[in-house]
């Protein structure tokens, strides 16, 4: 661990005891419990941000396959163009009507029987490298068998309610369920960019709402040219809660990922959290009790994090996971966020421990590939599906 993190982390203890007003002991880590506890600290007369999963409002949609745990997955990313590469704003979507029935999908049949697993395949054309329509994508999911794919709100808002009736119908026929949504508020940078994008997240939570959708998923950049560690734990905290807020209003639930590569840690001034320890502490503080994790074997790996890591976390911890390879031949402090590989490729990442763990706390949500891999993004669009399911069915096999 670089000295200037290790410095911030020996005061960490004593900046929550201030911040939260108690001191934190250490014990096993429980999403749900830490941070209900914490947002009982942090509330202000909000209604029902502190009841129980059976004792929620009635306006609160409950999640799809939930099964009494207060937290359980969410989504991959809102549109396919919701990346570290390209982070657009998803801006307010229009109403769509009420639907009969907003939790279709999860009635969709269990994924193909394999050793013991219950989480799904999904199709990211943007954790790919592509861009395409969400027509594209559902015929490419159906072609190349995966089991899923991600979510798209702009598109669920043009087909209106008729025809987001429809599409639900046709994906449950299909058997496909859908992925996690990305977090359209951009959290990282100045006030105003932070406030604009927050007055739209009501809306593209409504629209996903009526698709059933409830799995939500944003990442947490670790460095910063401005920011102090704490100060930036701060603004996170408080920008976090406030959109997790906003989705808890429409049942939805927030998973965070940590970004571990020791290259992109070393990019800027100030070192920021990038291990699962740091992101649980990161929740704790939040204080919301529908967050969860967005796991990556590639930051796992970078981490240098091993299953008994991932065994301290319950399936419904987990909100989504993306899975990849390594290249062969380099060194922790070589690695590049943006050069990997694809699932089970090269072996350097233990992908069999990864999923095995995922298979040992019963984690039942979506898994989509995401190698960031210039020799995948050279085929053609269809040549890099075939690959990325190949490379799904190879490392799903290893279990």
């Amino acid at each position: 661990m670089l000295p200037a993190v290790a410095t911030c982390l020996a005061g960490f203890d004593e900046i929550l005891t201030l911040q939260w007003g108690a001191s934190r002991t250490r014990r096993p880590f429980h999403l749900e419990t830490d941070s209900k506890d914490v947002e009982k600290n942090n509330s202000s007369g909000r209604e029902c941000m502190g009841r129980s999963e059976t004792d929620k409002c009635p306006s609160r949609l409950a999640p799809p396959d939930a099964t009494g745990a207060t937290l359980h997955g969410l989504e991959p990313t809102m549109t396919n163009e919701l990346t570290r590469r390209q982070l657009l704003s998803v801006g307010a979507a229009a109403s769509v009507a009420a639907l009969p029935n907003p939790v279709l999908l999860a009635r969709a049949a269990a994924p193909a029987e394999m050793t013991g697993r219950k989480f799904y395949s999904i199709l990211s054309l943007g954790r790919l490298g592509f861009q395409g329509s969400f027509s594209e994508s559902l015929e490419l999911a159906v072609k190349h068998g995966f089991e899923g794919l991600d979510p798209d709100p702009n598109y669920f808002a043009s087909v209106g309610d008729d025809g987001l009736k429809r599409l639900l119908d046709d994906l449950w026929a299909k058997n496909l369920r859908f992925g996690a949504a990305g977090l359209p508020v951009e959290f990282r940078r100045d006030e105003a960019t932070f406030n604009d994008g927050l007055k739209s997240l009501p809306a593209a939570a409504d629209i996903l709402q009526r698709a059933g959708v409830w799995r939500v998923s944003t990442w947490v950049l670790p460095c910063s040219n401005d920011l102090t560690y704490p100060q930036n734990f701060r603004q996170h905290a408080d920008r976090l809660r406030q959109c997790a807020r906003i989705l808890a209003d429409h049942g939805q639930k927030l998973g965070l990922e940590y970004v571990a590569p020791r290259t992109l840690l070393r990019s800027q001034r100030h070192p920021f959290l990038h291990t699962m320890s740091e992101m649980k502490e990161l929740i704790v503080a939040i204080g919301t009790n529908n967050l969860g994790i967005q796991l990556d074997s590639w930051h796992w790996f970078n981490a240098e994090e091993t299953d008994k890591d991932l065994l301290t976390l319950r399936g419904s911890d987990v909100l989504t996971v993306d899975l990849n390879d390594a290249p062969i031949g380099l060194s922790l402090d070589e690695c590049r966020d943006d050069h990997r590989e694809l699932p089970a490729a090269t072996g350097v990442i233990p992908v069999k421990d990864f999923l095995g763990s995922l298979v040992r706390i019963d984690y039942d949500g979506p898994i989509q590939p995401e190698p960031f891999n210039a020799a995948l993004r050279a085929k053609s669009l269809d040549q890099a599906c075939a690959s990325a399911s190949a490379a799904m069915k190879r490392a799903f096999s290893l279990l």
